[in-house]
């Protein structure tokens, strides 16, 4: 009896059959959902795991990159890149660059009848319409997208795929449904894209804080902007006309500006003209289908003459001809000779002191202190520009009886006009076949001007106490159709005209602006037939581009 509990003490003890059967099913249940586990978290054969965005490297084809940036961004139904018809091809339903969505429509599709809906509304869903290079097939040069709301998430991909697009020249924006906040979003990203972008449209996109002013600041790179039908009221071109131009800053890169088909009345056009005083760069405005009545259309017209400088422009005129005096002294080594006496010169400027006498002993200082060597020199031309203030109220520069040689100093400082050095050659040839090929043209005008003479600093003229600045004589184009303007302001523009065909017909130089070349004021609250508006179509006539190469081209076929 002793020996069996030892005996089963010592010897292990042997496992039921039914226990170890158990067991070893319990294992393999184990291993197969450990199995079950391991499958779940792999991704199937056939999908691949969502990449990164950011380390996706665009190729230039904005279909291949916008799609696939779509696609690691988790964004599935998104619109498909399309060629834009032309207008030839208007009948011709458009397809996307590969030509498969309506084939891929007819695969998915369980029947015919189904097959055939979704084929006619095809044409309303969101497409970004493209227009190609004719001589790279997948070089886009334009961007079109119509009719459906632009988000925060579509910018997004644009500022990757976009500056890969090195000949994108234009970017239109037709009634997407833009708010203050998308619209920074679509400025910070113009500054990524090619330096060729220099026309963006954005039209039936109503802002209600009139924020259209911030694709105009002074590190914009635009050269056309049209912001047609979005509502634009006084508020938003009050903030327009401070982007053309203030007294201290000028928009130098905007070329033309389409303001048609908007709400702005008499106070926002005379925004606008203020805009125009100081700015030398703005070749084409269109204010057509807008509210403007007399009193703006003369704050307008009043742009396009001589108008009188106000007393902050006088105060920041004469501030500039003090700074660019010292600039012109500091850059001549033999003026520290007697910049004593300029310095008082300049000291009794400031204080408004227009003596003669004060003139001439000045003179006689000079005579005295500078060598023979530089007694016959001439003075800079900014100095010629202060003895026009010195001149006094109520006299012209040209009156009155100056020594010669301050005829002469006259003589000299009346080249260096501002517009003159804008104008670079080829910029305004009349002869061109379209209105738009003026503009191409002048873009290389604005371009190319890398300094731009301030148009305080232009040559002015004196009269009953007042000083006046030359108008506006960049401005070729301005368009004024179907506002509410009548004869009163048709005089305004009647004086305009006749003062700058006299300026055109007294250019010296063929560098020299051309000034007003077409201006449209049909359809407005007056009788197309009266005398007035007779006068200014006979007088802007000759001076349209495109009926002059018209009458040229009649001229040589017969």
């Amino acid at each position: 009896m002793s020996s069996e509990p030892s005996a089963t003490g010592t010897s292990p003890r042997t496992p039921r059959p039914g226990a170890q059967k158990s067991s070893g099913a319990v294992t393999k249940k184990g291993d197969r959902a450990a199995k079950d586990k391991t499958a779940s978290a792999l991704p199937p054969v056939g999908e691949e795991e969502p990449k990164n965005p950011e380390e996706y490297q665009c190729t230039g084809v904005l279909e291949t990159d916008f799609a696939e940036l779509c696609t690691r961004s988790g964004y599935t139904d998104f619109p498909k890149v399309v060629t834009r018809p032309r207008a030839q091809q208007s009948s011709i339903p458009s397809a996307s660059l590969t030509e498969k969505p309506a084939q891929d429509d007819q695969r998915l599709s369980a029947s015919c009848s189904q097959n055939s809906l979704e084929s006619k509304y095809v044409f309303f869903r969101p497409t970004i319409q493209v227009e190609l290079e004719q001589e790279d097939s997948k070089a886009v040069k334009e961007i079109y997208i119509r009719g459906w709301k632009v988000e925060d998430r579509i910018l997004g991909i644009f500022s990757k795929c976009l500056p890969s697009l090195s000949q994108l020249q234009a970017i239109n924006l037709w009634k997407v449904g833009l708010t203050d906040k998308t619209l920074t979003t679509f400025i910070a990203l113009l500054p990524l894209c090619s330096s060729t972008l220099r026309k963006v449209s954005l039209e039936g996109n109503p802002i209600p804080e009139q924020s259209f002013n911030k694709l105009m600041g002074l590190d914009s790179t635009i050269v056309h902007l049209s912001l047609r039908n979005n509502n634009i009221n006084d508020h938003g071109a009050q903030l327009l006309g401070q982007a053309l131009s203030t007294l201290h800053n000028s928009n130098r890169t905007l070329v033309s500006l389409n303001l048609a088909f908007n709400h702005i009345g008499d106070e926002g056009a005379g925004y606008i003209a203020d805009g125009l005083r100081l700015n030398r760069s703005l070749l084409w405005l269109s204010l057509a289908h807008n509210r403007i009545q007399d009193k703006g259309a003369l704050k307008l017209a009043e742009v396009l003459r001589p108008f009188e400088l106000t007393h902050r422009e006088v105060v920041e005129r004469r501030r500039l001809l003090l700074v660019k005096g010292t600039q012109e002294r500091s850059r001549s080594p033999s003026s520290s000779r007697y910049g004593d006496s300029k310095a008082d010169r300049e000291k009794s400027q400031t204080l408004g002191i227009s003596n003669v006498t004060l003139v001439d002993k000045q003179e006689k200082l000079q005579s005295m202190k500078a060598p023979k060597g530089l007694g016959k020199k001439k003075e800079k031309s900014g100095e010629v520009v202060k003895k026009e203030e010195k001149l006094g109220a109520g006299q012209s520069p040209t009156q009155g009886t100056p020594k010669k040689e301050d005829a002469t100093k006259a003589g000299k400082g009346k080249v260096t006009i501002p517009e003159q050095k804008m104008s670079k050659g080829k910029a305004m040839k009349i002869g061109a076949k379209e209105k738009r090929s003026i503009l191409l043209e002048s873009e290389q005008l604005v371009v190319e001007a890398t300094e731009m003479v301030n148009p305080l600093l232009e040559p002015v003229e004196h009269r009953d106490g007042k000083v006046f600045l030359p108008g506006n004589k960049v401005l070729l184009h301005l368009n004024l159709l179907r506002n509410q303007i009548t004869e009163v302001g048709l005089e305004g523009f009647l004086t305009a005209v006749q003062y700058q065909v006299q300026v055109s017909k007294s250019r010296t130089s063929s560098k020299a602006p051309l000034g007003l070349l077409w201006l449209s004021l049909a359809k407005n609250c007056f009788d197309p037939q009266c005398q007035t508006h007779i006068m200014i179509q006979e007088l802007m006539l000759p001076r349209d581009p495109v009926k002059a190469k018209a009458r040229e081209e009649e001229a040589a076929a017969t």
